[in-house]
């Protein structure tokens, strides 16, 4: 397994990308638009000049790296020859089994279809192929370069084959690969995004502000950053639809999102994607915003 197609080019995509490239494979980087890919691939040199300037690799081998991507509009021109498709669009249902139906009559039959959900069924989404056994999920954490977790997420049909070969291609990114099961949220955001809810419900209480908040969090129990933080970084829209899929997945109010998130959210603050959230991102800092706007 060589050549590799990874869809979408935001924040995990270009991540997922700048991956597989740095590990010895061909990248086909695939987006509806010229401009989406353009700012990933900025960001991909951007993040390649970083470790260059940390001595983490050499000039050359960045050089080598951005050979190795390349950029399509057309999706059945990016699939065209590849082994394993990862699918990194925005975590919207509809979208992503139209991708997969898309991806399903364009590749060749032996080819692995990988979903980087973070939420969705694995199972649902290989309902919409042909090829079940070949769909696997492959949850890679932000930043992707950096963070060593892969879960690896069976679905009913998954075959044993196919997570072997997952698990194995994720070795060889230097990853950890950890087996997990197909349940709602599977187990880093069942157990993560009930926490970021909590830290925001406690905010929208008035038990405590978000600097406060987070401060216990990081000093009282070694986070090394608070989930208020975790969540402007993660994007307040994703926990939103994150905890959405596990409310209506398990039925049990305990996953339903905070009003003060929903409202957040539909006012458009989502946090460093769009400069403000928990707290104000404007050139690349961190500023608190006023507490008063979170008892809305």
């Amino acid at each position: 397994m060589k050549n590799v197609a990874v869809i979408g080019a935001g924040t995990m995509g270009n991540g997922i990308a700048h991956t597989f490239a740095q590990f010895g494979y061909s990248v086909s980087l695939i987006d509806v638009s010229d401009s989406s890919l353009e700012k990933g691939m900025a960001t991909i040199t951007k993040n390649l000049d970083r470790m260059v300037a940390k001595e983490k690799i050499s000039e050359q081998e960045k050089n080598d790296t951005l050979s190795r991507i390349s950029t399509f509009t057309v999706l059945e021109d990016g699939v065209a020859g590849v082994d394993l498709v990862v699918e990194a669009a925005t975590e919207n249902i509809d979208l992503k089994l139209k991708i997969f139906k898309d991806l399903d009559e364009a590749t060749e039959a032996h080819v692995i279809l990988a979903s980087n959900t973070s939420s969705i069924s694995i199972t649902k989404i290989a309902a919409a192929t042909s090829r079940p056994d070949k769909v696997i999920g492959m949850h890679f954490m932000n930043p992707v370069p950096i963070m060593k977790l892969v879960e690896i997420i069976r679905g009913y049909d998954t075959s044993d084959e196919v997570t072997q070969v997952i698990m194995e291609t994720s070795t060889k990114l230097n990853k950890v690969p950890v087996e997990v099961n197909d349940y709602p949220g599977f187990v880093a955001n069942r157990i993560l995004m009930p926490m970021i809810n909590e830290a925001i419900v406690t905010l929208h209480e008035g038990v405590a502000g978000v600097e406060e908040i987070d401060t216990v969090m990081k000093l009282g129990m070694a986070h090394p950053m608070g989930p208020l933080q975790l969540a402007d970084f993660i994007g307040l829209d994703v926990c939103l639809a994150i905890l959405e899929v596990l409310n209506i997945g398990f039925g049990n109010p305990k996953y339903a999102p905070c009003p003060l998130l929903v409202n957040m959210v539909t006012a458009g603050k989502k946090g460093v994607k769009t400069g403000e959230g928990f707290y104000s991102w404007g050139h690349g800092t961190k500023e608190l915003i006023v507490a008063d706007n979170f008892k809305k």
